[in-house]
């Protein structure tokens, strides 16, 4: 790919830049609208909300979000999204396929390595510049760019019809039958009632070996798998949930395969018939409970053990593992799972 003739453009020439205002995530209602933070990881997507009558929602087949504050990375979603606080919305000027805001989620994305947390991209903005192949009148070739992408990214897909990204992604749900929220009618119950919690526990780096098996880590990332080793002593069953009280407390993950769990982590076995629906639906649950907990107050075995955790009940008021099932299921994307 020769860029020897192309130009370069301020970002402000070819997008509305908007940023996005401040969003207590800890207030959201779980929905089908996905909230674009700073994190590097899951595409950006910090939370699920609701529809919010006080922050603007963007068009997915116009807009790039920037998150230029600590992890700075460009993405494209497959969904009408909201950004979260401080994050950049980048709205195109021009009416181009998504293909062509991949292709510049790529250029802005190579720029990574010239901002850190004292160096913020935030702060230059207005001078951030790519560079684009131009067309006759020095305009941005868009049919050049979709052309380019499309046939170095999908050269062997049969189907045309549809974008990149909606080829790559199946967004619809398992069922249409979708749920509503309503808390005030659910019910408490300590965990020790719904899990045995068992403790993790610790593998010194010395003393690992590479293989295969995740090893569960008090991280806030990557499911919480810091490291893949092939130690096999202290197995954690699949089918369970982690939950970490050191480092990042109150991070909950499903894990569907066997796993070593460290000491900084509790892992909850169910005692009842679990399956990874509702399992995310708990998880999403424990992750509302990270306010409550720092350093100065780690969630350890023991406190867990004498925690609540807020369930929907069916008619006998037990917790209503269908309904959580079932209201996994009617989300969007649950259809990937």
């Amino acid at each position: 790919m020769e860029t020897k003739n192309w130009k370069w453009f301020y970002l402000k020439e070819l997008f509305d830049i908007d940023t996005g205002k401040d969003l207590i995530y800890s207030e959201l209602t779980v929905g089908s609208f996905p909230v674009i933070g700073h994190k590097a990881e899951n595409n950006g997507i910090t939370a699920m909300t609701c529809k919010l009558p006080t922050h603007k929602l963007y068009d997915y087949t116009q807009t790039i979000s920037l998150a230029d504050r600590g992890n700075f990375f460009a993405t494209v979603q497959t969904h009408d999204f909201y950004v979260g606080t401080r994050v950049k919305a980048l709205v195109s000027k021009f009416s181009v396929p998504i293909e062509c805001l991949l292709f510049i989620c790529v250029l802005i994305n190579n720029e990574q390595y010239r901002f850190s947390y004292g160096r913020n991209c935030c702060d230059r903005i207005d001078a951030f510049q790519i560079k684009l192949p131009v067309d006759n009148n020095g305009n941005p070739n868009w049919q050049w760019i979709e052309n380019y992408v499309m046939k170095t990214l999908v050269p062997k897909l049969p189907d045309k019809s549809k974008s990149v990204w909606e080829k790559e992604f199946d967004t619809k749900p398992l069922t249409n039958n979708k749920l509503q929220l309503n808390t005030k009618e659910w019910k408490w119950f300590k965990y020790i009632d719904v899990f045995e919690i068992k403790k993790g526990k610790r593998l010194t780096k010395a003393d690992m070996v590479v293989g295969k098996i995740p090893y569960i880590g008090a991280i806030d990332s990557n499911n919480g798998v810091s490291s893949y080793i092939s130690n096999n002593e202290q197995l954690h069953s699949a089918n369970t949930i982690t939950v970490s009280y050191n480092g990042s407390i109150a991070e909950a993950y499903y894990q569907a395969k066997e796993f070593w769990a460290t000491d900084d982590v509790n892992v909850l076995y169910p005692k009842f018939l679990m399956n990874a629906y509702s399992a995310l639906f708990l998880t999403t649950i424990i992750n509302k409970e990270k306010y409550r907990f720092n350093y100065g107050r780690k969630w350890d075995k023991e406190l867990m053990e004498s925690s609540k955790i807020k369930l929907p009940i069916d008619e006998q008021g037990n917790p209503d593992w269908q309904w959580m099932e079932d209201y996994i299921k009617g989300l969007p994307y649950s259809g990937c799972l």
